[in-house]
């Protein structure tokens, strides 16, 4: 086979997956050489069983074996975070809670993994630290309070989500107290989940939108979701992916 020779590739499916990443292949192959033909048969949120034809591609040899392993890193890496959000999400099918991802994304690649847990059904939480703050424990005892922390957030940049991270419930009376209208509920047991639950839906209009967060599993995600909290996050979702399994393979005729 020649460097010049056109040639036809496909890439297919070897394992169940929810496809993302297309933007990024099609970029790859037009950044090497832009007359190369790439046609999807399965688009970004779509299903692949094993065995589906992804997509087909018509080109340069030397271009298709060029992008070849960055095209499938690509894809291999986004559609597995879409594939465990949607396994997430899922999971929690047909109550009130949503799932988010975290800041615990590839080097490189948080936009990209970020889109991804769109594509599987999931939210994003913040993208870094300048579209949303969250108050942690050091920023409380830097503070004084929980009470002071909040309104130097809130001083600092009143444009932006603040949220504010608990680990007790008095730590959440004080948050409600303090006007939170986020608060985030660290690795509280399901009771003390329901508890809050209850202590925030006291404070009517004013109450918050309550996140639990901290060692979330497929296994255990329906029961925290069954305490009545807006939204799970899991950072899971990011950094924690096996690749999902395609293959490009070579059709010369």
């Amino acid at each position: 086979m020649a460097a010049d020779e056109i040639v036809g590739a496909t890439i297919i499916a070897r394992q169940t997956c929810v496809l993302a990443g297309q933007a990024w292949v099609d970029e790859v192959f037009s950044q090497l050489d832009d007359t190369i033909l790439v046609d999807w048969y399965v688009s970004d949120g779509q299903t692949a069983e094993s065995g589906d034809v992804v997509c087909k591609l018509v080109g340069n040899a030397k271009a298709l074996l060029t992008g070849e392993r960055t095209a499938l890193n690509f894809l291999q890496t986004l559609s597995a975070t879409a594939t465990a959000t949607a396994l997430y999400v899922g999971a929690i099918d047909g109550t009130k809670t949503r799932v988010l991802d975290t800041r615990k994304t590839l080097p490189g690649l948080r936009h990209a993994q970020k889109y991804a847990v769109r594509i599987g059904g999931g939210l994003n939480h913040r993208v870094g630290l300048f579209d949303a703050i969250l108050i942690k424990e050091n920023h409380i005892k830097s503070a004084g309070s929980i009470t002071e922390a909040l309104a130097a957030a809130r001083a600092e940049n009143d444009d932006v989500l603040v949220e504010v991270e608990v680990d007790s419930i008095d730590e959440l009376r004080e948050a409600l107290d303090a006007g939170a209208t986020r608060i985030m509920l660290d690795n509280f047991s399901n009771n003390d989940l329901r508890e809050a639950v209850d202590i925030n839906s006291s404070y009517g209009y004013v109450a918050a939108e309550l996140e639990a967060s901290g060692n979330v599993t497929l296994d255990n995600i329906r029961d925290i979701a069954a305490t009545g909290v807006d939204y799970i996050s899991v950072g899971a979702l990011t950094k924690n992916v096996a690749a999902v399994d395609l293959s490009m393979l070579f059709r010369i005729d």
